[in-house]
């Protein structure tokens, strides 16, 4: 058993944390911990495999590059978004306080 809430850090750190929940043949599942983290400026994931994210606690935002132009997508606990493969994104914001605490899903893209 896992609790998705152990262990959160009770002050801001310099770095994301990310805890691999789950890791099996197609589908890997990860505990993302921000605690005001940003993407650096001008950088943009590009990620091989799909992605599916829950806000769990806190609030991010992101920037998520549409056909028709750069979006802001503002996140709120309860909040998902999926981005298809090589769907360019970046994180604009994360909550320290609450420390923004995500779910995230990855699996191929040749899965689809």
């Amino acid at each position: 058993m896992y609790n998705l809430f152990r262990d959160l850090p009770t002050s801001p750190d310099t770095r994301e944390r990310i805890d691999c929940l789950l890791d099996r043949l197609g589908l890997r599942v990860e505990r993302i911990v921000s605690t005001g983290q940003a993407s650096p400026p001008g950088f943009w994931y590009d990620q091989a495999e799909h992605e599916w994210v829950v806000l769990l606690q806190g609030a991010a935002e992101l920037t998520v590059d549409l056909p028709d132009g750069p979006q802001t997508v503002s996140l709120r606990p309860g909040d998902s978004l999926e981005l298809p493969a090589h769907r360019r994104h970046r994180v604009e914001a994360t909550c320290a306080d609450p420390p923004t605490l995500w779910l995230a899903l990855f699996w191929p893209a040749d899965a689809s």
